[in-house]
């Protein structure tokens, strides 16, 4: 017992206070609550609000920290001693309402709950993994002995206690029934939730916690929402194979729970660094030092780095009042010899990013990336929903490396991620829809390891062409020796590594001339031009402020470059783009207006952007053939001239063949070169007929098709 005596007791009437508070600042939401119970019967409290009411405000809100429990009954026992509902039933309805506290200043990381914080109201935020169905849950049982008496037990979380006999004293009945007619049920829910990926060192495994929402709190959350969850820290003891452990396990007795809709907003940016920020904007050389920000250990690379800060900004995503989407994402694939250091970019880019995930092809599996289906005890032995790499990715960049080593099944999945941004799901009875915002950064080799620059580009990448027309921008990156670029390449390798030798030694055995300064000098070609965390920090802030509107002058810009584009097409001669690429402008030159926080799309934002997307085109689609630009290369996988081929063999085939059809391949072959048409790629596309089941060989040196 401690002696009370010990301490000076300022005797306070906690009811009054409260009552004080609830009338002057929450008089209209409690009235409300009094009309429209039981469709309304939370009362949502801001803990800044309480804490700023004065010196009785501050003590209360520093003893929710401490005594939850003991508050939440104050807080009712205010509204029914000064009637603050304004009802005859309210000693009624008052029980049944729900006390909720919302914004707490301080959020505990899931890995530093501790056990000194039992029983206290503490804040975590995380990343949902999983839920469970909504089911109501009994909260006081009431049993009746075969006499008729009735026995009253309140029922807490996880098991359920019935009474040992009847309540009554003279009754010795033991077998009792439950009456659920007068019992009370609640709704609940089981939420576990996931450590937010950017808080992780490296190399940790993100740590879970168990949420138990009941009432108006369920069927909120979905997996993969990032939510703030206030609530009661609570135990319960383990039981092994029926030997009760000393260890307990722990869940949040969910309080309140606050979604997290604000972009980056765990992005902190106090004053001096939105000054910096503001500054850095100014700049006149801006995108120079951006792109060379991005990975400045690989030397080169410019024009893909530049694409990769304007991915990092974004575009904007924008919802038309018919209830569709247009997405702001832009969708990078790097494909290229290996050994050019693509992965290590990747890498690069998801550190950079507010939000990052990094996966790569050969471990990914369709579920890993969208969401899995899981059967364990979190669900009671029921199936729940496993939020997936692309999920947890929203908002930020995923990263998917090995693109050409993911199983075909499992590439299937980023279709609908990449265009509609969202993820699909019908697995076990499930049927679910989630977010996928993301931006995505692939990475591929070409098919037989390196490039051959004789072979068409499409056949060389070994992903389907619906995949590859999604992506706004594909970098065809080749290693080609080159006396004056592979000196420099050689020489910012060696200074790179010799700087970092002489660090490691300077660090073990302290050498005579060698400081700060010294070391800072040397490592100048190999060091960020924008620190990294500002860079975070300018990437999240011109995401939460910058929506820039295009000019007159950039829309004219980017609709005739668009145009010259179509008109190089003709009956006889390919299309060259489709308004898909045009998408891709656009949300481009959004991203290269965002870079500089501007509030407009400049002509030279569009200039910019079709400097970007024309060597992307001029490597990817162009047919030296025809002398222009083929965009079916890439989106369906067959050029133009591949089409008009087939349909010219069909047509031979057809008019030289006898009564059943069959002609000989020699004779159609010498009608197609007399077209015009190259006797290798004739050879090559009725080889591809008999291959696909278009066509069949009856004999030797025929052909007839099916």
């Amino acid at each position: 017992m401690i002696d009370d005596e010990s301490f000076d007791v300022e005797v306070v009437d906690k009811s009054k206070e409260w009552a004080d508070f609830l009338s002057k600042k929450y008089k209209q939401e409690i009235r409300t609550i009094g009309r429209e119970f039981p469709y309304k019967r939370s009362l949502i409290i801001n803990y800044e609000t309480l804490q700023k009411f004065g010196k009785s405000g501050v003590r209360l809100a520093d003893e929710l920290l401490s005594y939850p429990n003991k508050v939440f009954a104050e807080v009712r026992d205010a509204l029914r001693a000064h009637n603050l509902l304004a009802r005859k039933d309210a000693h009624e309805i008052i029980p049944r309402m729900n006390i909720r506290f919302i914004n707490l200043p301080r959020k505990t990381l899931v890995r530093d709950i501790r056990s000194e914080q039992m029983n206290t109201f503490v804040s975590v935020e995380g990343i949902i993994r999983k839920t469970t169905e909504v089911r109501p849950r009994i909260v006081e049982a009431v049993f009746r002995c075969p006499s008729g008496h009735m026995t009253l037990r309140e029922q807490g979380y996880g098991k359920f206690v019935e009474p040992e006999s009847c309540g009554m004293a003279d009754c010795t009945h033991k077998r009792l029934e439950l009456i659920h007619l007068k019992s009370k049920f609640v709704d609940a829910q089981k939420i576990r939730i996931q450590e937010i990926p950017e808080g992780l060192r490296g190399g940790e495994q993100p740590q879970i916690l168990d949420i138990d929402a009941t009432d108006d709190l369920t069927g909120l959350a979905a997996p993969g929402d990032r939510v703030i969850v206030n609530g009661v820290l609570r135990s319960i003891q383990r039981v092994n194979s029926g030997t009760k452990s000393t260890t307990f396990d722990i869940y949040l007795d969910c309080n309140s729970i606050e979604f997290g809709e604000k972009e980056f907003e765990e992005v902190n940016i106090t004053e001096e660094d939105e000054a910096q920020i503001l500054e850095l904007a100014r700049d006149p050389n801006l995108y120079r030092k951006i792109a060379h920000s991005i990975a400045p250990t690989i030397y080169g690379n410019d024009d893909v780095k530049e694409a990769v800060s304007l991915q990092l900004f974004g575009g904007i995503a924008k919802e038309m009042p018919d209830g569709s989407t247009l997405r702001g994402d832009i969708h990078v694939l790097l494909v290229g010899d290996p050994g050019i250091a693509k992965s290590q970019l990747l890498r690069y880019v998801v550190k950079l990013s507010p939000r990052g995930i990094y996966t790569s092809g050969k471990s990914a599996t369709s579920a890993g990336l969208t969401a899995a289906a899981v059967k364990d005890e979190f669900g009671d032995g029921k199936w729940t929903l496993e939020a997936g790499a692309l999920v947890l990715a929203d908002m930020g960049v995923a990263a998917v490396d090995e693109m050409d080593k993911m199983a075909k099944e499992d590439r299937s999945s980023l279709h609908e991620a990449m265009e509609q941004q969202t993820i699909s799901i019908a697995k076990a009875g499930i049927t679910a829809t989630l977010k996928s915002r993301c931006a995505l950064l692939g990475a591929a080799n070409p098919k037989l390891g390196r490039f051959d620059e004789y072979v068409g580009i499409s056949e060389q990448i070994n992903m389907p062409p619906s995949l590859l027309s999604r992506f706004d921008l594909i970098f065809i990156m080749t290693d080609k020796p080159e006396k004056q670029r592979d000196e420099a390449i050689a020489l910012h390798i060696l200074k790179a590594h010799s700087v970092g030798e002489l660090i490691m030694q300077h660090k073990k055995n302290p050498i005579d001339g060698v400081n700060e300064e010294y070391i800072e000098r040397e490592l100048a070609p190999v060091t960020p031009e924008i620190d990294p965390v500002l860079f975070r920090k300018y990437i999240a802030y011109a995401k939460r402020n910058s929506f820039p509107i295009i000019t007159e002058e950039a829309k004219g810009t980017l609709v005739e470059y668009y145009m010259k584009l179509r008109n190089l097409a003709s009956a006889d001669k390919p299309v060259p783009v489709t308004a898909r690429q045009l998408e891709a402008l656009v949300r481009l030159a959004e991203a290269s207006a965002r870079t500089r926080l501007s509030m407009s799309i400049e002509r030279d934002d569009a200039v910019r952007v079709i400097r970007i997307v024309d060597s992307c085109l001029r490597k990817v689609a162009y047919d030296p053939q025809t002398g222009s630009f083929d965009i079916d290369k890439i989106v369906t996988g067959v050029s133009k001239q591949s089409r008009d081929l087939i349909r010219s063999i069909k047509e031979t085939i057809r008019q030289s063949g006898d009564e059943s059809g069959t002609a000989r391949i020699e004779q159609v072959q010498e009608i197609l070169v007399q077209k015009g048409f190259a006797r290798d790629s004739i050879e090559k596309q009725i080889e591809a007929l008999l291959r696909g089941g278009e066509a069949l060989s009856p004999r030797n040196g025929l052909i007839k098709l099916i």
